[in-house]
């Protein structure tokens, strides 16, 4: 049963199991260092389909049935879905679930979003309150940057702080039994806000969100960065890691090489016209379910902490001039050595 842990964790005493992941991209992101990691890449970003926001309910499609095939298991045993996207009224999973008859929960936590399902999955598994649980998100650039910046057509320039939102989208089902990668703990974060308000520097307001909830994670566990393998944020890309770090430092919790961020791993910066780096619902959850849980099932990594950071802005807030609040979510993963 969920047990409470200090004051913003939870402890799962059962371990939920993670028991399938499946992530599938578009043609950038199969181009960048992790490509190979991915179950399908996708060469066409419209995959077939007539607008952005279709390809991107594609996407959440193609994942779900994949990581359902990697289980062994139908829609019809999976008792709640939790799932969400970056676009108005989750439409991306609203239009990509409907056909599958699956109790679902949408979620919006922005470029947090695969922390937040995945913990509902694993409180929800550990309370008994579900056997198995599927936790699911996506982004896509184009649908993305219409609703949030400009259409393409406008052919904006983007400053050098701005980030790629990542094609793409992960799915996890978490159940209990087996002996794969474990759900041991999670932290759910609280807003912050440090006033800013430019919608091509996501990294740098969400920087502050990462180091309140990583903080208060090793407050409640009475842990500290050394203890683990690896502790991995997403997404805050060059801009907002930097200051990141030197937040941590403030806190007194250095952080060392067993650090990064998945929208410095997802592309390959030098190569990519991605500038700061990646962003995206699906950025996070394409590098948690491919490349970290894959290092964890060989053995390669033990202990990870993968805590998912959100810019909590809408089209609506911005045009008000209102800043970028923040969040952030933890999830802490471990294996059996």
């Amino acid at each position: 049963m969920p047990e409470r842990l200090g004051q913003y964790t939870v402890t799962l005493s059962g371990r939920p199991t993670i028991l399938g992941s499946a992530a599938v991209v578009g043609k950038r992101e199969g181009e960048g260092p992790l490509g190979r990691y991915f179950d399908m890449i996708f060469e066409d970003t419209t995959l077939g389909e007539k607008s952005w926001e279709k390809a991107e309910s594609a996407l959440q499609r193609e994942a779900f049935m994949r990581v359902l095939n990697k289980a062994g298991l139908s829609p019809s045993q999976i008792n709640y879905l939790f799932v969400g996207d970056l676009l108005n009224q989750s439409i991306a999973s609203t239009f990509g679930m409907r056909e599958y008859g699956v109790p679902l929960l949408c979620q919006f936590g922005a470029c947090s979003t695969m922390a937040q399902t995945l913990a509902l999955s694993a409180i929800f598994v550990d309370s008994g309150a579900a056997d198995i649980c599927c936790a699911l998100t996506s982004s896509h650039f184009c649908s993305a940057e219409r609703q949030f910046r400009f259409p393409l057509e406008y052919g904006g320039q983007r400053p050098p702080t701005s980030q790629w939102t990542a094609t793409a989208a992960g799915a996890i089902i978490v159940g209990l039994g087996g002996s794969g990668v474990r759900i041991s703990d999670v932290t759910i974060g609280y807003i912050t806000d440090l006033g800013i308000n430019d919608a091509n520097n996501m990294g740098a307001a969400m920087a502050p969100a990462a180091a309140e909830t990583i903080s208060a994670y090793f407050k409640d566990t009475s842990t500290k960065p050394d203890d683990y393998d690896l502790i991995v944020t997403g997404d805050l890309g060059a801009v907002g890691s930097e200051l990141f770090l030197q937040l941590m430092e403030r806190k007194n919790y250095p952080l060392g090489s067993n650090y990064t961020d998945c929208g410095l791993l997802i592309y390959d910066r030098s190569k990519q016209d991605v500038h700061a780096g990646g962003s995206g619902c699906g950025c996070s959850a394409a590098v948690l379910c491919s490349y970290i849980l894959s290092k964890m099932e060989s053995g390669e990594l033990h202990n990870v902490l993968f805590v998912a950071t959100g810019a909590l802005m809408s089209p609506t807030s911005s045009q008000q001039g209102e800043s970028i609040p923040s969040i952030a979510h933890l999830v802490h993963l471990v294996t059996m050595k």
